[in-house]
């Protein structure tokens, strides 16, 4: 893992890193020593590791909770241009063009992208844990919309996650039998008007998680329309579940 300088601000800690081609960044307290909790941002589709609400929402977590978080690109997004990924959404287009099922198309691609990310996320987790200021405490996971079709099968995947933030996301292909795996606490976010995820689609996968505790949240609006409040709730949330456990 390569570092390069670190910047601060407003009492947070931002370093950008390099693990093999997977670019990410890392935000800590400023002054922070030993370990603490850290909590894994997914951003959405055609978004990046810096995208303003993934800082956004990075700053609020550390500074409200103490805690570590870290984001990375996916393949196609951000630092990491890969044109197989840009001939495979070209076909998908095309695809549901041609009157092709858009919940098949989108299961099919979120698998294929799983398939690389879920291994690559759990090597940046082995790696962020060796550092001192971060160690080897609880892991939350936090991700909508695409982050939630790749957050899926990772929070299926990943033992160290212990609470899991979601949404924006529907039952497509496989996703479903993998929410069966999930046990951590969840809080699940559904717009009820979401015009690229079907409102069935959500409930179902909201209902095969696997969770002993799992909490719907369903608030009216579009897909890109989450109120800015579901943000306050997840502070709270990772606050009992990672900070503050039992």
């Amino acid at each position: 893992m390569r570092f390069s300088s670190p910047t601060s601000s407003d009492g947070v800690r931002e370093q950008i890193f390099q693990l093999g081609d997977v670019p990410g960044v890392l935000w800590t307290p400023q002054d922070a020593a030993g370990p603490r909790p850290l909590i894994l941002l997914g951003h959405g589709g055609g978004q990046h590791k810096m995208a303003p609400g993934v800082v956004f929402r990075a700053h609020r977590f550390v500074t409200e909770l103490g805690v570590a978080a870290v984001a990375v690109d996916v393949p196609n997004h951000g630092d990491r241009i890969d044109e197989r990924y840009d001939r495979i959404v070209a076909e998908n287009r095309a695809r549901v063009a041609a009157g092709e099922d858009l919940s098949s198309v989108v299961g099919s691609f979120q698998e294929l992208a799983a398939r690389q990310t879920v291994p690559e996320w759990r090597a940046v987790l082995d790696a962020v844990q060796e550092l001192d200021h971060v160690g080897a405490g609880p892991v939350g996971y936090w991700g909508v919309s695409l982050g939630c079709g790749l957050g899926v099968p990772f929070v299926a995947a990943e033992p160290r996650v212990t609470a899991a933030v979601l949404g924006l996301g529907g039952a497509f292909g496989a996703a479903a039998d993998l929410a069966r795996r999930i046990t951590v606490p969840v809080e699940f976010l559904v717009q009820w008007d979401d015009e690229r995820v079907p409102r069935d689609r959500s409930l179902a996968l909201f209902d095969a998680l696997g969770s002993a505790e799992k909490t719907l949240h369903a608030n009216p609006g579009e897909h890109g329309e989450l109120p800015r409040h579901e943000l306050d709730s997840a502070t709270r949330f990772f606050a009992r579940h990672l900070v503050q456990p039992g």
